[in-house]
């Protein structure tokens, strides 16, 4: 039960606000089916995982093997001479696309928290105590957006300093909590008095298909973590039941909350469906909750990118320098996703780009060309060959086109005054 908590904690994030906007650039019959097919292709991509390290443990009579690992000690045994002698790039790049995924989450986490408490107070003074559906009225904001990523940084920078597990486990479950209380009142929303959808497109363009891509990629954020979470369990046999009763509340709740929340909002549809909720107490208070829990689920997401690169830069340190090196790496981190959020203040976007770049060679490339080299040897089928290659294609083509996509859509001049203003309920 521990283990399936905190495989449904991995994947839900901010990514899942997200797939209201994914269904518009997805189409409302297309949208569905894809997100389903990308998560079935998702969790095979994690059993190929599980069942590589285990292997790979087996042979090197090993308790635990992590993801870079297991690409290090994969490539050792391949066939190529090339490969075996530069296996260790194999950890290098999977630890550096761990921190890029992890530092862009954190980052993803900035524009959520800031795109949010910018709308609860602008919107203060005319929200009410009545729920009505929101109606547009873009006002230019008092506040630049950047303004409050400025004032969240010195908290983020306060929190991540934190490194005893119990307390940052204490945070998971108040994150938890009200991640949990906030979705339950989102979808008590969405429900009710859902528009005809007879007048949504059934399909979207391709172009902006590739952003659904990104996003909805993006959303399956816990990819990395089922290893760790198998080798914590006491029955460590009983994972792949945990992962296919997990990951399939994940999808289904991926698919009905984007459907319906596209189906309630339509064209109307924002980067994060809070920013669509009523101007109520009610629903701020909504807001304010995931919020809460985002900003938590910070010092979570930092802890990886973290425990791979301090401990490489304090053993150039001396003794008397060890904390105040660590401190500093923990400082700079945090900045570094405030000034790429500053760079970049469009959440959608930045969800499909981060997708498409790492989550994608994550969760659709790597695993595929895993299970090749290292069952390549114990004669492997044509079938599984096959469809690992089309597998790594698919993952590849999403990658490099997604990408492209997410760029051109954020080098394109935009009025700032319009996209980072408010919509309020008049």
């Amino acid at each position: 039960m521990q283990t399936l908590i905190h495989l449904l904690k991995c994947n839900i994030g901010t990514g899942l606000l997200g797939l209201p906007l994914a269904m518009k650039n997805a189409g409302l019959l297309v949208g569905p089916f894809s997100l389903l097919a990308i998560g079935i292709l998702t969790v095979h991509c994690m059993v190929i995982l599980l069942n590589c390290a285990h292997r790979l443990s087996q042979r090197l009579q090993k308790t635990f093997v992590n993801y870079g690992e297991a690409m290090m000690y994969s490539l050792e045994t391949c066939p190529n001479t090339w490969l075996r002698t530069h296996s260790v790039w194999g950890r290098y790049t999977v630890s550096f696309l761990l921190i890029i995924t992890q530092l862009g989450f954190c980052s993803v986490y900035f524009m959520f928290m800031t795109d949010n408490l910018q709308q609860m107070v602008e919107e203060a003074y005319v929200t009410s105590n009545t729920c009505q559906p929101r109606k547009i009225l873009v006002l230019t904001p008092t506040l630049d957006i950047r303004f409050y990523m400025l004032a969240i940084l010195p908290f983020l920078i306060l929190l991540v300093f934190i490194q005893n597990l119990r307390v940052l486990s204490f945070f998971s479950t108040l994150a938890s909590t009200t991640t949990l209380w906030s979705m339950a009142l989102i979808f008590e929303y969405i429900v009710q008095e859902i528009p005809d959808p007879r007048n949504l497109p059934l399909m979207a363009s391709w172009k902006t298909f590739l952003l659904f891509f990104g996003t909805a990629i993006f959303t399956f954020e816990g990819v990395g973590m089922v290893l760790s979470l198998r080798n914590q369990m006491k029955h460590p046999q009983q994972f792949s039941f945990v992962l296919y009763l997990g990951m399939s509340l994940v999808i289904i709740l991926y698919i009905c909350l984007g459907t319906l929340g596209y189906m309630k909002f339509g064209s109307n549809t924002q980067a994060s469906i809070t920013l669509n909720l009523p101007n109520c107490w009610l629903y701020q208070s909504v807001k304010l909750m995931y919020s809460i829990g985002i900003f938590f689920t910070y010092a979570l997401q930092f802890h990886v990118p973290a425990e791979i690169i301090i401990p490489v830069v304090i053993s150039q340190a001396s003794e008397s320098w060890v904390l105040f090196a660590d401190l500093s790496v923990r400082t700079a981190l945090v900045c570094l996703t405030c000034v790429s959020a500053i760079l970049i203040p469009r959440l959608d976007l930045v969800i499909s780009l981060m997708g498409s770049v790492s989550s994608s060679a994550l969760a659709l490339i790597i695993p595929p060309l895993l299970e090749l080299i290292t069952f390549y040897p114990e004669d492997m089928s044509c079938v599984t060959i096959a469809k690992d290659v089309m597998i790594s294609i698919l993952g590849l083509l999403g990658c490099v086109f997604g990408t492209y996509q997410a760029l051109y859509e954020l080098i394109q001049p935009i009025n700032y005054s319009i996209a980072n203003s408010t919509a309020v309920y008049a």
